[in-house]
């Protein structure tokens, strides 16, 4: 393929990603918005709410929620390249499969989370933002179970694109969030506790509106499958199979942010700081599902193509997608680095809070523009079915550079917030060079090999 014939096939890729790409951003966004909107709620009751609501979701990120995404980003592999292969009754299966794992998984999360005050005073965390946390946290469990379904709905309708159903009911669920934890959290006066029980019903009418698509729709007529067949407990070993490695993929990277903010904890002063770096994370992880939105769409590209036997396609959607996620961050970071001043008054009315955010402004923009390569060519490692490499690449990323960096700079150096916040921006951007490394030495012909082998091999088992 001749230079300028590549150049037109990239652009004819980047107009036909654009169409998923904008609308998955827009899901993403919307569904991180539901956290923020929580926070957002707690941080205007007093310093103390804002603290244990804080530590609880990094608490139940990295105890819980972690283990449920990343078990269910194994169905980007497998969906993915089942849609592309045409083998569409796998799909439902997978699904199905899915959602039954992680329903069983949160059972055990759920008795880790009633211990959420003596674990984090086992840590050294202070006793009064501990037990705000465990309240905080026993309340995120009706959103725990909604968690389990969801994820495996959205991973359904997102390796087939099948966004519009998707961005709908996403952006009517925050719709009905935001009045319901108003309601909650200062009429009922359940405060923080009543922002976390709001979540937990709106995942569930989240769940409602994809569910009531997929049994009505006729989109989904051949997707959708059998409940149960004969070779269901195939498919839930094929997803167990994948979905470890994904978990660990997933997990070593979340946790990493949420170690930092544990960490922030018993720094001196541990309610500013905790609050400042929560504030800042979470700024940066509203970006991020904007990188994830491309992320998920170059998965999606990928493993259909993949598992269509088309290497050459998934190559160059690739390339399309990472053009349109560079533009992207190059415009926000901007933005963000000249509003960083007032950015602050979101979340807080606290002078030193507002002031300590805006301190961390550039680097806030710096961390989303390496996030924002990390998060595509993960979606590549996804869709490729390269989790155990990606967990690889996580664990030495963040784990051998980002958190003891992180740990020297402010605990040595005295950098408190911004040394843990380094720490992190070095750990990404360590991880996002291994990512692209893997992928610029790829076999693009033997991972489509791979994938055909996966989708019409199984047909031959027998359950």
């Amino acid at each position: 393929m001749g230079s300028k014939t590549w150049i037109m096939t990239t652009m004819k890729e980047v107009k036909k990603v654009s169409g998923v790409a904008g609308p998955m951003v827009a899901v993403m966004v919307i569904q991180s918005l539901s956290q923020v909107v929580s926070l957002m709620m707690v941080g205007h009751l007093d310093a103390l709410s804002l603290a244990g609501a804080s530590i609880a979701t990094s608490f139940t990120n990295v105890t819980g929620f972690a283990f449920l995404l990343g078990m269910a980003c194994a169905l980007e592999t497998l969906c993915g390249q089942a849609y592309g292969a045409e083998q569409y009754e796998k799909l439902g299966i997978y699904t199905y499969g899915g959602i039954t794992c992680l329903i069983v998984l949160c059972f055990p999360i759920c008795l880790i989370w009633t211990f959420t005050d003596k674990i984090l005073m086992l840590v050294g965390q202070d006793r009064e933002i501990s037990i705000a946390a465990r309240n905080f946290s026993v309340c995120l469990i009706p959103k725990l179970f909604a968690y389990a379904v969801l994820q495996p709905l959205i991973r359904f309708f997102q390796t087939q694109s099948l966004v519009l159903p998707l961005l709908v009911s996403s952006f009517a669920t925050l719709c009905f969030q935001v009045p319901l934890s108003w309601v909650m959290v200062f009429k009922f006066e359940l405060k923080s506790m009543g922002a976390a029980l709001a979540l937990g019903i709106s995942f569930w009418f989240y769940v409602f509106l994809l569910s009531f698509y997929i049994i009505f729709s006729s989109k989904c007529q051949k997707t959708r499958g059998a409940t149960f067949s004969r070779d269901f407990l195939q498919r839930i070993w094929e997803f167990f199979r994948l979905a470890v490695p994904s978990a660990a993929m997933v997990c070593l990277e979340w946790w990493s942010s949420e170690v930092l903010i544990l960490l922030s904890g018993i720094l001196p002063n541990p309610r500013i700081e905790t609050s400042v770096l929560s504030i800042c994370f979470t700024i940066t992880y509203i970006h991020y599902f904007v990188p994830y939105g491309f992320g998920a769409t170059v998965s999606t590209r990928v493993s259909n193509e993949l598992g269509a036997g088309n290497p050459k396609a998934a190559k160059i959607a690739v390339v399309a997608i990472l053009v349109l996620a560079v533009t992207e961050v190059v415009i926000v970071a901007a933005v963000l680095f000249f509003f960083r001043h007032i950015l602050g008054y979101v979340f807080s009315n606290e002078k030193d809070i507002v002031n300590h955010v805006s301190d961390l402004g550039p680097f806030m923009c710096l961390l989303m523009t390496v996030d924002c390569l990390q998060a595509v060519f993960s979606g590549v490692a996804r869709g490729s079915g390269w989790q155990k490499i990606g967990a690889y690449v996580n664990l030495g990323a963040f784990y051998l550079v980002g958190i003891p960096l992180g740990a020297v700079l402010a605990f040595v150096l005295h950098l408190k917030a911004k040394g843990l916040m380094i720490g992190f921006i070095m750990g990404t951007f360590v991880q996002a060079t291994l990512l692209v490394l893997t992928t610029l030495f790829t076999d693009w012909q033997k991972q489509a090999s791979k994938a055909r082998e996966r989708m019409f091999q199984s047909n031959d088992v027998v359950v």
